[in-house]
């Protein structure tokens, strides 16, 4: 592999006049930079990217925290942000916490260490400290970090409202409420707007809080087998309505005639079950698209506009309500 040396040479130029010209920085006359550029060519020399980062302060590199890969919403977050970043002439360094908190910690330093220029986190932070002393510029997607943080999220009180105006709409009268874990904020505020409505149309409520990805089935079972009064439910996460539907099929339970079911994200296999779930859609992969915008304008000093951006979520009726 050619180095930066083998290019100085072949080009019959010093190796600081090769470094300048790499890093567009410095003056060099047009027919020494033509003569570096061609022996660059020829020698097919790849530049070290991450010397190049050292000299020029910038990486151009973003560092992405998400807790997983195996759910469609990061995939698709995954895919806004990466696009956007190349568009801008960025590149991400992805990371996969697993939500646990040493590994978030690890990725942290990893990025200090790699000069990331700004980290987007899609995660529930576990070293809140250690990323608020950080100098890289964070943004937050999907959560609130800090006031002080930048962020892009979902109306998560309106999906709430909507979700319980469908339901009662469609003749609900007690209805179960399957959340995530109630700490998350995505998840209170969901809460917040569902039982607004339910509270100003007396309409009984149970509530159960689990994990959204991979709930555990035998509890949501025994729930609806101990309640027969549930005639609708309202899922957090598309994952948990799809598991849902295959537990009251299991029971015997026609939807929506017996239990109307409504989900939340609009992910591709809610219209793949039958019957099609109903759901609240989300823009994830606007939203990463906007924490890419966002951060790059932080990195500019660049006026952000709205600090805490919230993004509009609508309805997608099918077939799971009446």
């Amino acid at each position: 592999m050619a180095t930066i040396k083998d290019v100085a040479k072949k080009a019959n130029v010093s190796v600081a006049t090769v470094s300048r010209v790499i890093n567009n920085k410095g003056y060099v006359n047009d027919e020494t930079r033509a003569l570096v550029e061609t022996a660059i060519k020829e020698l097919n020399y790849i530049p070290n990217e991450l010397a190049r980062s050292l000299y020029n302060k910038h990486s151009r590199l973003i560092g992405v925290l998400v807790p997983h890969f195996d759910t469609q919403f990061y995939a698709e977050l995954i895919e806004g942000i990466e696009n956007q970043a190349m568009r801008l002439g960025y590149k991400i360094m992805l990371s996969n916490t697993q939500d646990n908190k040493q590994r978030e910690a690890d990725y942290i330093q990893i990025f200090s260490q790699y000069n990331i220029d700004g980290i987007i986190l899609a995660s529930n932070a576990h070293n809140i400290t250690k990323l608020m002393n950080s100098t890289m510029p964070i943004l937050t997607v999907d959560h609130i970090l800090a006031e002080n943080v930048p962020s892009i999220t979902s109306n998560n009180v309106l999906g709430g409202v909507i979700a319980a105006q469908k339901l009662i709409s469609g003749g609900a009268r007690y209805i179960l409420e399957l959340r995530g874990p109630s700490f998350l904020l995505t998840v209170s505020e969901r809460s917040l707007g569902f039982r607004q409505v339910l509270v100003q149309n007396n309409i009984p409520y149970l509530s159960h809080d689990g994990d959204m990805i991979n709930p555990d089935v035998s509890e949501i079972e025994r729930i609806i087998k101990d309640n027969p009064q549930i005639d609708a439910i309202f899922a957090q996460s598309d994952f948990l309505a799809i598991h849902t539907l295959y537990i009251l099929q299991k029971l015997g339970k026609r939807v929506p005639e017996d239990i109307q079911i409504i989900g939340f994200d609009n992910i591709v296999f809610t219209k793949l079950v039958s019957p099609n779930i109903t759901t609240i859609e989300q823009p994830i992969r606007r939203m990463g698209e906007l924490a890419v915008e966002s951060l790059v304008k932080l990195l500019n000093n660049e006026n952000l506009g709205e600090f805490h951006r919230v993004l509009d979520v609508k309805l997608v009726e099918r077939q799971s309500t009446k």
